[in-house]
């Protein structure tokens, strides 16, 4: 590939992380916002993983930036050592939610309905497979396993939105309120997935 169309696609693929970190970090401060209103553990939970995956987005973005200014070992390495610390974050959230989730369901702390979390929720499943596969397009064109890899892991957010709308769902709809933190501990299964993957040097969404 000529070093100008490279560079096109690059820039291409930095576009699309900033864009996805600018709406990961909006998705974060009104989901906390709108949970901690609604008292939604569902809500709040979603809000600090979108926090969370935030920091994945900049560890792509900053393997993408720093393409051929350092050594492919040197990347690999300051790589591995973030996300440690992106790994970690994720299983203490997971924990976190999962108690909070279960002493709600026990002591019936019932959450208000939020139609602001359920919009939230429906953006999200609308626009992550689309970035997903924008990104995953262009991951391959440049060769880069890293963007490749991250693409894959934004399904997983999409799956967890889904979870989120169904449960504030069943609650705004049907007064389900235990929906909620049912939906909570589905979300810290699956943050405690990311966190795995982050612990074994791979991508997480």
């Amino acid at each position: 590939m000529p070093p100008k169309s490279k560079a096109a696609l690059v820039g291409k693929a930095l576009f699309a992380q900033y864009s996805l970190l600018a709406y990961n970090l909006a998705e974060a401060a009104l989901s906390l916002f709108f949970g901690n209103a609604a008292n939604s553990i569902a809500l709040v939970s979603f809000g600090l993983d979108s926090l969370i995956e935030s920091a994945s987005t900049l560890i792509v973005t900053h393997r993408l930036r720093a393409s051929g200014k350092v050594s492919v070992q040197e990347e690999e390495r300051r790589e591995r050592r973030a996300f440690m610390l992106v790994g970690w974050s994720f299983i203490l959230l997971s924990a976190y939610v999962a108690i909070e989730s279960i002493r709600k369901l026990f002591l019936h702390e019932i959450p208000a309905p939020s139609l602001p979390g359920m919009v939230i929720a429906a953006a999200s499943i609308l626009v992550m497979p689309l970035l997903s596969k924008y990104r995953h397009g262009i991951g391959h064109e440049i060769g880069s396993h890293a963007l490749v890899a991250d693409s894959k892991q934004t399904m997983l957010c999409a799956y967890m939105s889904a979870a989120l709308l169904a449960g504030m769902g069943a609650n705004f709809l049907f007064g389900f309120w235990w929906a909620d933190p049912l939906a909570g501990l589905i979300i810290a299964a699956l943050a405690f997935l990311e966190g795995r993957k982050a612990l074994r040097g791979e991508t997480c969404c």
